[in-house]
């Protein structure tokens, strides 16, 4: 059968529009899997290095359920469940700021900067310093202060419609009236307390309990499969309001729903390991960029967050002898010179445009 010359041009459109998409899933797999790689690798080195170094091979001989007493015990018992939730937290804030800068459109709404993490924090530290909590009810503080500052933005922000740039701009005043309510918290309570409550404000992965392992696990995996179920109306809402409209999507109950998920996503993270720093903010970008496209690069930007976690925790565990800090001091370090770069290149991308 032959088709009309009339209509051969959208036909060769069409042709070119699945090449295209069939490289970037091609790409997005490729990307995936050297990042999985990267992970793993990154994964065996963590459970090596230490006071006791285990070589490669007991490490593998261990997980597999061989290896000596000795190993065991520290691979299983002090290794593992830090390495879990360094992966856990990495996956979890890179999630959150993928769908925080896509669903607002805009490069600054993560959940560090629009106050998510700063009112888990000043409800985390409210729990040590006023009430004397610790372990899992301070986690717990930590879920109810991030959900209750999204929740002030979101009413604030809608008024008179959600709009990306009003939400940052009101995420980032009660960001600062969190850290206020923070410093005055400090200035006043013992300096014992204090220093505890600025161990967790730091973003630390150093004290790690199975209850604690089990509900981030629990929190992420649930919020994962929420996301997965909602992210076709996430792409949708990428292109604007009017446009998911027209594709069938009811535009305020979705971006609420998924606003919620985001803010589940970052408060179970910070919940965990506390605030740590700038992971949400640059794992999205890196990821888009390692894709080439500007999706909300989903799993991509989880595998970012995990890698940036788990290599910034080895940094700050192994780079001094005798000397570990706390992982957000790391992230923040490696952060910094990022975010920057990815500033310039966009600003030169834009000037040769």
């Amino acid at each position: 059968m032959t088709v009309p010359e009339r209509y051969q041009p959208l036909l060769d459109d069409l042709a070119r529009v699945a090449v295209a998409r069939r490289a970037g899933r091609i790409r997005s797999l490729v990307v995936a899997v050297v990042m999985a790689a990267a992970l793993v690798g990154l994964a065996v080195l963590a459970l090596m290095l230490g006071d006791r170094v285990v070589a490669p091979g007991d490490v593998l001989t261990t997980l597999f359920g061989g290896g000596s007493g000795g190993d065991r015990f520290v691979i299983f018992g002090l290794r593992v469940p830090r390495l879990l939730l360094g992966l856990m937290v990495g996956a979890a804030f890179g999630l959150a700021g993928a769908v925080f800068q896509s669903l607002l459109g805009n490069p600054l709404a993560s959940p560090d900067i629009i106050g998510i993490t700063q009112g888990a924090s000043a409800a985390a530290v409210g729990s040590i310093l006023l009430l004397g909590w610790s372990g899992l009810a301070v986690s717990f503080a930590a879920f109810g202060g991030a959900v209750l500052v999204a929740g002030l933005i979101t009413v604030l922000a809608a008024r008179h419609g959600v709009v990306g740039s009003r939400f940052v701009l009101i995420g980032i005043a009660l960001a600062f009236l969190a850290q206020a309510a923070i410093n005055f918290m400090l200035t006043r309570s013992d300096v014992r307390d204090a220093q505890s409550a600025l161990v967790w404000l730091v973003g630390s992965l150093g004290t790690v309990t199975s209850e604690e392992l089990t509900s981030t696990a629990v929190g992420l995996v649930v919020l994962a499969v929420a996301l997965a179920v909602v992210s076709p109306r996430l792409r949708m809402l990428q292109l604007g309001d009017e446009a998911a409209t027209g594709l069938g999507v009811r535009v305020t109950p979705a971006r609420l729903v998924i606003t919620l998920i985001a803010v589940g996503l970052a408060a179970v993270a910070t919940a965990a390991a506390g605030p740590v720093v700038f992971v949400a903010f640059v794992s999205a970008p890196i990821a888009r960029r390692l894709l080439g496209g500007t999706g909300p690069a989903l799993v991509v930007s989880a595998l970012v967050g995990a890698l940036v976690v788990t290599g910034s925790d080895l940094i700050a565990q192994h780079a001094v002898s005798g000397l570990q800090v706390p992982v957000g001091i790391v992230t923040g370090i490696v952060g910094a010179p990022v975010l920057l770069i990815l500033l310039a290149r966009s600003n030169r991308s834009r000037g040769t445009a």
